[in-house]
Formats: C-alpha cells, structure tokens, sequence
C-alpha cells in the first residue's frame, strides 16, 4: 500500500456551394509556384466593402441538440465574434426555460480587445507576398456580409467578401452543418482586375480566439493551443502549448514544428475545442508552419487583482496558408471543417479520426489502460444508465481481475510471517550473543535467513503496483471526460469536481482560503485507514513501525488528494470497501492458508547461496595467497 501511494502521490503532484459560382481547388503545384510580388499598389478605395460597421446574430439548430450555435458575426474584419454552444450549459441544475436561454450556453468563441482592437475567430492577415494585392489590414476592413440560404429561405450560413483597390476579392463562408458539431469554412481568392499577378499568396489565418479555461485546477491547465501532423512514417505527432499563469517575455509566442502532413490546428479547454482541418483537396494550402500566441487580458475588462493573478489568460493558434491567386478572370475555393464543441469522444471522432489524439494527448501517461477504462466506463453506463455506479462496478471489475494475484499475495506474505515468527527465537540468540559486534551479527542474521529461506515475497507490492496505471488511468480520464460534466451521484452535482458538499469559505494559514466542504476525501481516508487496521501486524519491529507511519501518510495523502475529481475519491472507496470487506468477510470464510510450506530454493535463496559461494571462494583464494606468502618468506630467510 505504502508503494503504491506514494507513486500515486509523485505522479500526481508533478486545449454548398452558390450555384452561379464555379470552384476551381487549388492544386499542390499552384500553391508551390511563388509569384514575384509586383510592386505595392497604393490604399485605395476597396472594389467591394461597406461603409458602416454592423453585427450579424443568428441562431443554428435545435437548442439541447449536437448542432446548435448562437453566433454573432461582425463585418470587421469579416470575423466570427461569439460562438455559444446551445446543448452545453454554464452551470448544472437548470429549468427547462433556462435550458432555452443562450445567456446559460457555453460560450466557446469570444473576442479579445487588444492594443489597437479586437481579435476574433477567422480573422485573416495578409503576408509580405500578399500586401500588393492587399495592402490594406483585413482585420480592420469592413467586408460585405450577407447572410447565406437555402432553398426554403432558412439561414444557412455567412459569407463576407472584400475586394481590395487591386482588383482582387476575397471570400468567407461559414456554415454549421445540421445537427452536427462541424463547421464548414470555405476560402475564395478571384482575380477580377490585377494584371501579371498571377501565384501563390501567403495569408495567416487564426481560427479560434477567446477560448477561456473551465477553471483552472492544478491538475489541468487551459486553454492549450495544439498542432498535430503525421511524420514520414505516418504516425500521428501532437505539439500543445498550455496556459502558464506568469509566463516570461520570451514564452509569449512560439512555433510548432512543421515537419510532415497537417493534420488539425485548434484551442481546447478541458471540456471543449475549436479545431480546424483542411479537407483532402485543400490540403495544399497548409504549406507553412503554425504558431501560437499568448493573449492578455484586457485591464479595463478585468480587476487589477485578477489581471495580475491571470495576466495571460487567452491562447491562439496562427496558421500559415498558402492561396493561389489566377490570371484576370479566375477563382479558387478552398474548403475547411472545424469542429466546434465538447470533447467528446464519439463526436470528435466522427469529425475526423485524428481528433482522438486531443483526448489521448489529455489522459497523459497510460493511454492504453485510459481507453480500456473508458470502454468499461461506456459498457457499465449504458448497463446501468449511470456514471457514478459505471465507477464502482469497473471497480468492482478491477478487483475482480486482480484478486488472484492478490490472493496469492497474501498466502505468501502470510506464510512468510508464520515462518518469521518461528525463527524469531533464534534471532533473539544471535542479537544478544552478538550485541557488541554488528558486523558479525548482520552475517550471523543473512545466513540464518539463508538457512531457513525467510526471504521476503517479491509480489507483496505486485497488486498495488498494478493497480498504479489503473489509478492513473482513470484520473486521467476523469479530468477531461466530457460524459463524466456535470453528472449527479447522490450528493455530488459533478463527477468531474470535487463533490463541494457545501460551502464554507474557510481562511487557514498556508493553504489559503478552502471554499468548499469536500466530503469524499475524508472518507477515502477513514476507508484506507480501516482497511489497513485490518490488515495483520508485522512481526518484525521495523515493518511494524512502517505500518504505524502509513496511518500519517494516509491523513498527508488524504491533504493532498482534498481537490481531486469526485469520480476519482470514489474509485478509491470503492476499492478500500471492497478490500476490508475481503479482509473481514472473504478471508473470514475462506482463511488464508498461512501453514508453512517446505523451503524451495527460490530466486533471492539462489542469489544468496551464489553470493556466499563466491564469498567463500575468495576466502579459499585470500588463505592460498597468504600460504604462499609465508612459504615465500621461509624459503629467503633460510
């Protein structure tokens, strides 16, 4: 037990197309092919804009459901402003009419004043090879915005066009599909006037900004900025950039590597993301690298506390895209989906299947084991129909499988105890016949041990140690499954926090203030401590003193473990119920079998039989050495 805590304790403590318009995609040799960028043409009045700065809200899909949007758009800059997600809620507990209420929706996409503005998803700058065509900021322009329809006259989607003085207009569309969590983002370059203008341009595009944290814990920090693209190999790579609470001047900005295919770009929170991806025919844009940027808070917005608690409390991603531009007369489109909402698991991956690695990427160390706990978590859930009992029955399921090598565990550490307890008489001899030679008795000790085979169990720590990945797992997947937010068990509103009993806003020194009541922890340990009071007492004076000492790590361990997910304390009394209830009841009709078995020369007896022949071995060597030395002697003196 004391192995297993206190690697659990180090683990734990160390984000369709218009039918009058012809598209053209953009091919991979177009985009490789740079054109000399004639000289800059002078700021003129633009071909196409409007003159007055205005917002856009609209409203997608059916509240409650997967593809329901409350977006506001603003011609400045032709930019996507807010994003809140109608089937994901700002808190637990709510009416129905509360439900219906965007005010209660999650709010993904924000913007984000700046010094000289406001930045805001889609936003799109034009590079050094572009500023001849547009010479101009696109952030600042007022593009022409319409809203797109169907043939019923429903709202579908918004598109925004700019056209510079030189002759060149650029295209957005932005359209949530039907009850999905996917946005269609389509790019259009056309070439109405710019003569001998003709190759590839270079434009960074931000997809997603204003991408707050769901409440920073010490367990996970957001948002993250992520890049994942395949290697040579085809193995998908994943780069991530956390929030960090003071960071220095030169960790404000930085770059991912850009060494294979482009897979997706985003910012994820705990619970949510906004990633984006290029589909198969516009793949050729993503010729450059992707950079992140870290974003301040704005101090008017803010209180000066809060703004030097959290200086840097947004995260957003910049990705270098290529678009060719044709001779007079052409246009090309180039198609992109994100996917914007919860991190679940079934709807990322039916966006795309490399949107798995966000998840993967979160659980951290034993992936592996976290998708098996998922699985187990899904099949227990749908059994059950509820997420705190799936917990207890996969844990249930974990004893279950361990509890032969437990069992055996046991029988050995029982059996040798028994034996040590025979042999402690003769222990005492040696310890008071050899009381004043620690040497000798330390050799006295190994070979009676030797002898009689006492060697400690190698497989006492074996069920901990391979319990250790299955805690890690699950805490890994308790802190960013989406499935586990704001589900109830019992008293606890929200498996993925602390269970929060009641609010105390409780000042201590050192800790700061503790402003809920947590419950679970303190039954966690009162059920660890049982369980361990159960357990036999060592023999051995040392061993037994380390059993008293565990009782103190367990109340340290019980400190440290106050904010965990409420998911994760009750995984852990679960499994401390079920092993007192093995101790008192299972071993009450099924006692171990502690009789002392025949001594088999097992590996560490080997070992030291080994050892003691080599140690004699070299005595033998040491007397002929020294023999043929006072030979030596003999024959010179004579």
């Amino acid at each position: 037990m004391l192995c297993f805590l206190i690697l659990m304790g180090w683990t734990i403590l160390n984000p369709p197309n218009r039918s009058e318009e012809v598209s053209t995609t953009g091919m991979a040799s177009d985009v490789v092919k740079q054109a000399a960028a004639p000289a800059p043409v002078a700021v003129a009045d633009p071909l196409i804009s409007e003159g007055t700065e205005r917002t856009l809200e609209l409203e997608f899909g059916i509240p409650g459901r997967p593809g329901s949007y409350l977006a506001i758009f603003t011609n400045r800059g032709g930019r996507l402003s807010s994003l809140r997600l109608g089937d994901a809620y700002v808190q637990v507990g709510l009416e129905r009419e509360e439900e219906a209420d965007p005010a209660y929706w999650v709010e993904l996409l924000s913007p984000v004043t700046v010094s000289g503005g406001q930045l805001a998803s889609f936003g799109l700058a034009a590079e050094a090879s572009a500023k001849d065509i547009f010479p101009e900021s696109l952030d600042d322009a007022l593009w022409k915005m319409e809203e797109l329809t169907d043939d019923y006259g429903d709202t579908i989607g918004v598109r925004f066009s700019y056209g510079s003085a030189a002759g060149v207009v650029l295209t957005k569309e932005i359209k949530p599909r039907a009850g999905e969590r996917v946005i269609d983002f389509r790019l259009g370059l056309e070439n109405v006037s710019c003569e001998r203008a003709s190759g590839a341009r270079q434009f960074t595009l931000t997809p997603a900004v204003g991408v707050v944290s769901e409440g920073q814990s010490r367990f996970y920090w957001d948002p993250q900025v992520i890049s994942a693209w395949e290697d040579e190999g085809g193995e998908l790579r994943v780069e991530a950039e956390e929030w960090d609470a003071k960071p220095d001047r030169d960790e404000l900005a930085g770059s991912f590597p850009a060494t294979g295919r482009l897979s997706f770009v985003g910012v994820h929170n705990k619970f949510f993301a906004c990633l984006l991806q290029a589909t198969p025919d516009s793949q050729s844009t993503l010729t450059g690298g992707v950079g992140w940027r870290r974003l301040p808070a704005t101090q008017g917005e803010v209180t000066e506390a809060e703004f030097k608690e959290n200086p840097y409390p947004y995260l957003v991603a910049d990705m270098n895209i290529a678009l060719y531009l044709g001779d007079v007369g052409d246009r090309r489109t180039w198609d992109y989906t994100v996917y914007a909402g919860p991190k679940a698991r079934d709807d990322l991956k039916a966006a795309s299947a490399d949107y798995e690695a966000v998840n993967l990427e979160d659980i951290g160390w034993f992936t592996g084991i976290g998708k098996v706990i998922l699985g187990i978590l899904g099949f227990y859930q749908n059994l059950v129909g509820s997420w705190g009992m799936a917990i207890i029955f996969m844990t249930l399921t974990v004893r279950l499988i361990l509890f032969p090598i437990n069992r055996r565990s046991q029988t050995a550490m029982a059996r040798f105890q028994t034996k040590t307890k025979r042999i402690q008489p003769k222990i005492d001899a040696l310890k008071e016949k050899h009381a004043n030679n620690p040497q000798k008795l330390r050799e006295e000790q190994a070979r009676l041990m030797q002898e009689e085979g006492a060697f400690p169990p190698l497989g006492g720590c074996l069920p901990m140690f391979l319990q250790f990945p299955v805690f890690i797992g699950l805490f890994g997947v308790l802190k960013v499954e989406y499935y586990l937010r704001q589900e109830s068990f019992l008293w606890i509103r929200d498996l993925s926090l602390p269970d929060q009993l009641m609010r105390i806003d409780l000042p201590l020194p050192f800790f700061g203030t503790i402003e809920w009541l947590n419950v679970l922890p303190f039954v966690m340990v009162l059920m660890m401590v049982l369980q361990q009071s159960a357990m036999p007492t060592p023999t051995d004076p040392q061993q037994a003193r380390m059993q008293k000492m565990m009782r103190w790590f367990l109340v340290i361990m019980g400190i440290m473990l106050y904010s965990y997910p409420a998911g994760l304390a009750l995984y852990m009394i679960t499994s401390s119920s079920l092993g007192l209830f093995e101790i008192k009841v299972i071993k009450k009709f099924w006692p171990i079998d502690d009789t002392e078995q025949e001594t088999k020369k097992g590996w560490m007896m080997r070992m030291a039989e080994k050892q003691a022949e080599q140690q004699e071995s070299m005595r033998r060597m040491q007397q002929q050495q020294q023999m043929s030395r006072q030979k030596a002697r003999k024959k010179r003196k004579r």
